[in-house]
């Protein structure tokens, strides 16, 4: 008796979790209002560099990315002066890294783990429920490569995007931030996985560009700007726009 009372449990949370992932991804997506963004630091090293630029990080850090998504916003006639609205609530710990190799089961247990984790911190806030919920990870700036750590849940509205703690890195983090948040609203990457080479035309800024090389903006989702067929350059959120291809996956066209 008690077992079927658990299992009759867990399944009643799983249906309240699938039921208001699925209410509020859809209302994420109507783009009737601004998305409040809650952004919680997490220091990914125990380098001291990095814990002292986590100390200095204000919501300075992330206004460029409203300021880039309000201009992208314009292009396509969207009716809001600021699609996103980020607010920076603290410190949080490390969630844990998306499995790799879990198979399926072990997938949909660190997604609920996600949720759940993010479910707490919203409890605990005292400010208004959010839209989205993104974790930024900072590493030392001699670290490897490591935006290819970074992931989203759509279902869940969580991102977590793996970045620099260095001033000189704030345009290149705003890149991984802003293409994280964008997974969260179902929009795809537009890259090769195996070369990272950005997908013609859809991976392209200017895909009708005379000659088309060298491209001189990046497409957001595919991260790079390419300069030949076979090689291309990580830019700064700068230089990048959003595709037509894009836009249309997370609303702002129809």
């Amino acid at each position: 008796m008690f077992r079927q009372i658990r299992i009759a449990v867990l399944l009643y949370v799983l249906l309240f979790v699938a039921v208001g992932s699925y209410l509020s991804h859809a209302r994420a997506r109507d783009w009737d209002r601004p998305l409040w963004v809650n952004v919680y630091v997490v220091a990914a090293d125990g380098a001291p560099e990095t814990h002292t630029y986590i100390d200095q990080v204000s919501i300075d850090e992330f206004t460029p990315i409203e300021t880039f998504f309000a201009a992208q916003g314009r292009r396509y006639g969207l009716p809001l002066e600021q699609p996103f609205h980020f607010n920076l609530v603290g410190g949080a710990e490390a969630p844990p890294d998306a499995p790799t190799d879990a198979g399926l089961l072990g997938t949909i247990v660190w997604s609920l783990s996600m949720r759940w984790r993010v479910a707490k911190l919203n409890w605990r806030n005292d400010g208004p429920s959010p839209d989205l919920v993104l974790f930024v990870m900072f590493h030392d700036p001699s670290s490897a490569r490591i935006a290819e750590r970074s992931t989203a849940l759509s279902k869940g509205l969580i991102a977590v995007a793996h970045v620099f703690a260095a001033r000189s890195a704030r345009s290149r983090n705003g890149m991984v931030i802003a293409h994280e948040l964008l997974h969260t609203l179902d929009a795809s990457d537009k890259y090769d996985a195996a070369t990272n080479q950005p997908l013609y035309p859809i991976g392209y800024a200017e895909p009708d560009r005379r000659p088309l090389y060298p491209q001189t903006k990046a497409e957001l989702m595919a991260g790079r700007i390419p300069v030949t067929p076979a090689d291309a350059r990580i830019p700064g959120l700068a230089d990048a726009v959003v595709g037509p291809a894009t836009a249309l996956e997370i609303g702002w066209m129809r």
